[in-house]
């Protein structure tokens, strides 16, 4: 039986797709959730094992790490998706924001990657971990600063990570620009988000899942991140 593959933050839009993606490869699946949705119970119902976890304390975060160590002793890939696309002013408190942000998109995979070292060495494949990070690592954002502090922090993680567990694990980045569009975006909205990229269009969530097997399936990348932007830093 094949390993499992461990996907944080897997209720909805590219956490979701890589989950159903994988488990239609008859690869089993371990996903967190912060809310329940009704894609939770169908992700379980078709055999994949869910852990509610918010990650926002540090007791959260062990509770959560507990339970995926107890899962199993062995992981085939670790996929950290979880997120939160918050906009700066809509935090008074902009230290809270920035601990936040950090605590999520860095913290916790750092956490969760040395607490699980050993479950992705103990065994003879090559295991993977790939975090999903985002175009504003390298461009930053107005609105959303916090948010792209802390993708550029996972960024640097993917570096030292990919150092400290070679050859045993490949870690990469996915850096997704717009992939696919919010319920209730406007036509407008739309119609303006293509032309933001070379290539004007919005792909949709397949794109990530693609990219997340490219990069489970490749032998010689590490280190680096691949990024999905329809060549949108040209324009």
């Amino acid at each position: 039986m094949s390993l499992p593959v461990l996907i944080t933050g897997a209720s909805q839009r590219l956490g979701l797709a890589m989950a159903e993606s994988l488990l239609d490869q008859k690869i089993p699946v371990v996903i967190t959730y912060r809310t329940y949705k009704p894609s939770v119970a169908s992700l379980k119902e078709r055999g994949a094992t869910v852990i509610q976890a918010d990650f926002s304390t540090e007791q959260a975060i062990d509770r959560a790490i507990a339970e995926i160590k107890a899962i199993n002793k062995s992981y085939r890939a670790v996929i950290h998706n979880a997120s939160d696309w918050a906009i700066d002013d809509k935090y008074e408190n902009k230290d809270q924001l920035m601990a936040y942000m950090m605590r999520i998109h860095a913290l916790v995979p750092y956490r969760i990657n040395l607490a699980l070292e050993t479950h992705l060495t103990n065994h003879n494949l090559v295991a993977d971990i790939i975090h999903m990070t985002d175009y504003v690592q390298e461009t930053g954002s107005e609105k959303h600063m916090a948010y792209a502090a802390s993708k550029a922090a996972l960024h640097n993680l993917t570096l030292s990570f990919a150092k400290r567990l070679a050859p045993k694990v490949k870690v990469n980045s996915i850096a997704p620009a717009l992939l696919m569009f919010n319920d209730g975006d406007s036509d407008h909205y739309k119609e303006k988000a293509r032309t933001k990229s070379l290539l004007e269009v919005v792909p949709g969530a397949q794109e990530a899942v693609k990219a997340m097997h490219y990069l489970m399936q490749s032998e010689y990348i590490t280190g680096q991140t691949l990024h999905l932007d329809g060549g949108r830093h040209l324009k």
